[in-house]
C-alpha cells in the first residue's frame, strides 16, 4: 500500500522523511554498490528486478482518492538481496511513482516508510530468529522466512500505514476509513507471502546462490 493525496499532518510527513531518510543512510552506509560493482551478476539481477518492481506497482487497485493498494514485493527484495539493496530498490520505485504523478512528492519518505523501511525490518529480523534459533532446514526457512516473514510484513506496513493516518490525518473521513481497511488486512496478507514463497522457493531450487540470505550449504548440503 502507498499514499496518493497527502492527508497527514505536515509535521508528521516530516517526521517520517526524516525516519525514512535515516535508514536509508544507514543503507547506503554498508556500501552496497561494491557488492554490484564486484558480481556483475548481481547487478544485473538487481537492476531486472527494480524494473520488474517498478512495473509491478502499476498494477494496483484505488481503495481510496488518498490510497492505493498493491503487492510490495519488500520482503522477497529483502531476502534476495538483504536489506540495503532492497531499501534502494524501494527508494528507486517510490521515486518512479512520484515521476509517474501517482504519488504526491511530500509524500515519499511516508511511503518509503512503510512500503521499504517496515517490511524489510519486520523480514530481517524474522530471518535473524531463523538464523539462530530454529533448525537449519529448507522447509524451515522457507515457511518462516518467506510465507510468514512476507505476511507478517504486510500486516506492518498495513499497521504501521493506519497507525500515521490515526496520529496524523487532517480529514476525520479518512480515519474511519483507515479503520475500516484494517478489517481487509487479513485478506491482503496471503496474497503477498503466496508471492514471496513462490517465487523465493523457485530461486532456492535452481539458483540458491541468488538468495543472499539463503545459505545453501547449511540447509541443503548437511541434510
Amino acid at each position: 500500500m502507498t499514499f496518493s493525496e497527502s492527508l497527514l499532518e505536515p509535521w508528521l510527513l516530516i517526521v517520517a522523511g526524516l525516519v525514512s531518510a535515516g535508514m536509508v543512510g544507514l543503507a547506503l552506509a554498508q556500501r552496497p554498490w561494491q557488492a554490484l560493482l564486484d558480481d556483475l551478476g548481481l547487478q544485473h539481477r538487481w537492476l531486472a528486478a527494480t524494473v520488474a518492481v517498478l512495473l509491478l506497482w502499476q498494477l494496483r487497485a484505488q481503495a481510496v482518492d488518498w490510497l492505493t493498494l498493491h503487492l510490495m514485493f519488500t520482503a522477497l527484495l529483502t531476502l534476495v538481496f538483504k536489506a540495503p539493496l532492497a531499501l534502494i530498490t524501494n527508494l528507486i520505485v517510490n521515486l518512479g511513482l512520484v515521476a509517474l504523478g501517482n504519488a504526491a512528492w511530500p509524500l515519499l519518505g511516508v511511503n518509503v516508510l512503510i512500503t521499504g523501511v517496515v517490511p524489510a525490518l519486520i523480514t530481517i529480523m524474522i530471518w535473524r530468529l531463523v538464523d539462530r534459533f530454529l533448525p537449519d532446514n529448507l522447509m524451515v526457512f522457507l515457511f518462516v522466512c518467506g510465507f510468514f516473514g512476507a505476511a507478517l510484513a504486510t500486516l506492518g506496513t498495513g499497521l504501521t500505514g493506519l497507525g500515521l493516518v490515526m496520529l496524523g490525518a487532517t480529514d476525520p473521513e479518512a480515519i474511519h476509513l483507515a479503520r475500516e481497511y484494517a478489517l481487509f488486512l487479513p485478506l491482503l496478507m496471503p496474497s503477498e507471502a503466496f508471492i514471496t514463497g513462490m517465487l523465493l522457493s523457485i530461486l532456492m531450487v535452481y539458483h540458491p546462490g541468488w538468495v543472499a540470505t539463503f545459505n545453501d550449504h547449511r540447509y541443503i548440503d548437511t541434510q
